[in-house]
């Protein structure tokens, strides 16, 4: 089918996908070979599996693709990018809310496989941020990782109410229930140990004074049906602490050759090896991508996104951005909330006026920021402005003018400020 099209195209020869689980339709949109001004297209419907996908390719480069666009829809899409990538296409993937068809018309798979190509040729999406496989396979590792971290919390959990449930109340007295005294009296307790006094004297180091508290603690109802099931929570949860552990190793390899931005971002505070190895699987290394810091910060959906209208501007949330993100920069901020430092001191100063939420969005902001400038530019490195920062560049005579002012109103007193002191002149009128 061919049409006449005297719109300017940014695109000649473009493909569009629209993928389901089992199949996919494809169309292309080439310029019409015998009328100039005129464009073809053509439609193709392909299942998912490696070899319908090569059959797909086949025909793409038969009409010469010079880009294929597709929506990010679930996780369908992966396998055909990473498929198109490695064979030397230009791939885009489109967020499918920037790129709705108009309300009213028919939905089909073809109608938007149509839709799509349309607005592609004429540069009407842009692309979404697909990291190249080395990062891929970092965030595969370290996304896998914290998913096992949160999977041995809840299987701790699991064990503590076993624990309520025998009346053994151990967790109320220790700061650390699966620490070495919590965890010797539990296996003690597995072996068939049912006294009190024979159980807390198992405590280590400082547990040790609290000994009378674990003997009170430890006399409840935990009878051989519990002690089965504890066994398996623990065992449980020591083989996900194995493969933690395996991971952390694969992570060590896998982040080997960004290991200079890695220490770099190590220095922040707040962010241990953990957290930079999150912050370059979610990130990149790559910063040209982004054209200031503020584009990351506002691709990171940890600024208010713009809503203006009638010369308005309007209050409008955040937006929904990348959740792993997100928490690695949530932990970062948390941990500088108490630190000595200018982010710990920035957090308190919002989370006083504004709320612990829009404080840690803040500071995860900040973090963000010095990211940025890490990563572009490789001579950089972070150094604390320090609590102090907010107070040194106070205008303290402007300041000392407000508060006379503010005195004043309060007491009915006239208030001037002579040599860096505040006197009372007279009696207000």
């Amino acid at each position: 089918m061919d049409e006449v099209d005297d719109v300017e195209l940014l695109v000649e020869r473009v493909a569009a996908l629209d993928l389901g689980k089992a199949v996919l339709e494809a169309c292309v949109r080439v310029p019409h070979p015998q009328r100039p001004g005129r464009r073809m297209q053509e439609l193709r419907g392909y299942g998912t599996t490696t070899a319908q996908l090569l059959a797909m390719v086949a025909w793409l480069r038969h009409w010469q693709v010079q880009r294929v666009v597709m929506e990010s829809t679930s996780t369908y899409w992966k396998g055909v990018y990473y498929l198109l990538e490695a064979e030397g296409f230009d791939c885009w993937l489109v967020n499918a809310r920037e790129v709705k068809n108009v309300p009213g018309r028919a939905k089909t798979d073809r109608a938007d496989a149509v839709w799509l190509a349309k607005v592609a040729e004429r540069g009407m999406c842009r692309p979404s941020l697909v990291q190249p496989p080395e990062i891929r396979r970092l965030r595969d590792l370290t996304r896998y990782r914290r998913a096992l971290v949160q999977d041995r919390t809840r299987e701790q959990q699991r064990v503590e109410k076993l624990l309520e449930d025998a009346q053994i109340k151990i967790s109320s007295v220790l700061s650390e229930l699966h620490g070495v005294s919590g965890r010797a009296m539990m296996h003690a307790l597995i072996a068939g140990e049912r006294d009190p006094r024979t159980l807390a004297g198992l405590a280590k180091s400082g547990a040790r004074k609290k000994t009378d508290q674990l003997e009170e603690a430890l006399r409840g109802f935990f009878t051989d049906h519990h002690a089965t099931i504890l066994k398996m929570m623990l065992d449980n949860s020591d083989r996900i602490g194995d493969q933690i552990a395996a991971l952390d190793a694969l992570i060590e390899d896998a982040i080997s050759p960004f290991s200079q931005e890695a220490t770099r971002l190590a220095d922040i505070v707040g962010v241990n090896t953990v957290a930079a190895a999150e912050l370059i699987a979610e990130t990149g290394v790559d910063m040209t991508r982004f054209p200031s810091a503020a584009h990351l910060v506002s691709w990171a959906k940890f600024c208010p996104q713009t809503h203006q209208s009638a010369g308005k501007s309007m209050s409008k949330g955040r937006g929904k951005g990348n959740p792993w993100l997100a928490g690695t920069l949530g932990r970062i901020a948390f941990a500088n909330s108490r630190a000595d430092t200018f982010l710990g001191t920035r957090y308190r100063r919002l989370a006083r006026r504004r709320g612990k939420q829009k404080a840690i969005v803040a500071t995860g902001n900040s973090v963000l920021t010095v990211v940025y400038h890490l990563l572009s530019d490789p001579d950089a490195t972070f150094c604390d402005l320090g609590p102090g920062y907010y107070e040194s560049r106070i205008n303290k005579h402007r300041r000392a003018r407000d508060l006379a002012t503010q005195l004043q109103t309060l007491t009915g007193q006239h208030i001037a400020i002579r040599d860096g002191k505040a006197v009372i002149t007279d009696t207000a009128a």
